[in-house]
């Protein structure tokens, strides 16, 4: 399908999906089923997207990125999406993604060139230290336990995260915590920098999950024992930090959102092949009336998510919040991804679970969608809440009621 993308975007585009096809893809074909794919490798992966010209799309040209705005990077994104590899390479990968939007958007001129920098550059990883185990922050933030109190010129920090993303590999910590006890939660609450290898810090473990085989990819559990950081690692205004979370979870959710629907189509593109090829029954499965509805409603409800996307982008772009567009738009496409890739599993059947393609990979990867960044189910309570909120009682009015 054609979208109204920017053209520099789409020529962009262009460029990483040769990239990812030529240069990604056979990387991906050679760990599937094997281990993960090795720093060094992405690290190489890094340098011939740097060559083309690909590398950190979203990031402005001042810290080495292409400097493009929200709308351009979103078909390069949907490209760099069709490998598990392809956001690492061109450095548009979450958790590190959203974090340089955060530190973009809030940080200072010395935590944009201590972190911002090495971070676009790919010379560092990140973590974003919100949620906690029960009865702490989960899919209810208000319920956070972690706090950073002053102490002359540094904050002390005490608190237990887990599910943090890339923590044990991080180089540094986004970690939310209330600052000030006293108000509510959303309005007393920061994001403060802590450097991973800061005393006090323990990654306890690294929780087993679902995914992340081939990227390797880990999910931290992470106590924090008095650790002091100056004060001046508090990223924007003290206490303001559930509005900057905010700020960084619109875009994310929606890259998020750009990179599963890249992954959806190459699941499709593998499945369509595989049925022209698998001959069963007299023909090939490609010409199976129930195998072609399948692909043909599939084919549909991606572009509808596709589109929905598009639209969210465009309102986060002209300055909106776009908070109902969002939640409409990460729960559709969650789910519709989820649908696409099983799809494309069942249409190849034993290979479809085999190793030898990456579709199991994907099946393993996309469940998460489904809950991070927001789980459906608070994405959804938003959106009711939106839609009970002015309603017209004329519409019943002229029922018959005893």
């Amino acid at each position: 399908m054609e979208y109204d993308d920017p053209e520099r975007g789409r020529a962009v585009a262009d460029r990483v999906r040769a990239f990812v096809d030529e240069e990604v893809i056979p990387v991906e074909r050679e760990y599937l089923g094997e281990e993960s794919v090795p720093e060094s490798t992405i690290r190489d992966l890094q340098e011939k997207a740097r060559d083309l010209d690909v590398f950190a799309p979203q990031i402005p040209e001042e810290y080495g990125g292409l400097g493009m705005d929200f709308r351009e990077m979103l078909p390069v994104f949907e490209a760099a999406g069709r490998s598990l590899l392809g956001p690492a390479a061109i450095n548009v990968a979450a958790p590190d993604e959203g974090n340089m939007h955060t530190l973009e958007l809030a940080g200072t001129a010395a935590q944009k060139e201590e972190w911002l920098r090495p971070l676009a550059q790919g010379e560092a990883r990140s973590a974003f230290s919100m949620t906690e185990p029960n009865p702490g922050a989960g899919s209810d933030p208000k319920m956070i336990r972690t706090t950073a109190k002053k102490d002359g010129d540094e904050w002390v920090i005490n608190g237990h995260k887990w599910w943090t993303t890339q923590g044990s590999e991080a180089d540094v910590l986004l970690v939310m915590a209330r600052t000030d006890e006293d108000e509510h939660p959303y309005e007393g609450c920061s994001i403060i920098l802590v450097p991973a290898d800061a005393d006090g810090v323990e990654i306890v473990r690294d929780i087993p999950h679902v995914g992340g085989e081939v990227t390797g990819m880990g999910h931290a559990e992470i106590r924090y024992d008095d650790v002091r950081v100056p004060a001046e690692n508090l990223v924007g205004t003290e206490n303001d930090g559930f509005a900057i979370a905010q700020e960084r979870l619109g875009p994310a959710r929606l890259t998020h959102c750009m990179r599963y629907s890249g992954m959806a189509e190459r699941a499709l593109d593998i499945a369509k092949a595989y049925a022209d090829n698998r001959q069963a029954f007299d023909s090939k499965l490609s010409e199976k009336q129930a195998i072609r509805f399948g692909v043909a409603e599939t084919e549909m409800e991606l572009h509808a998510a596709r589109t929905m996307v598009r639209h969210a982008a465009r309102e986060i772009a002209a300055g909106n919040e776009a908070r109902i567009g969002v939640a409409m738009s990460k729960v559709f496409t969650a789910n519709v991804v989820q649908d696409a890739i099983d799809t494309a599993v069942q249409t190849c059947g034993a290979n479809g679970i085999g190793k030898d393609l990456p579709l199991a990979d994907f099946y393993e990867d996309v469940r998460a969608f489904r809950i991070i960044d927001g789980a459906d189910e608070v994405h959804k309570r938003v959106i009711a809440r939106d839609a009970f909120r002015d309603l017209d009682p004329s519409e019943v009015e002229h029922l018959t009621t005893y």
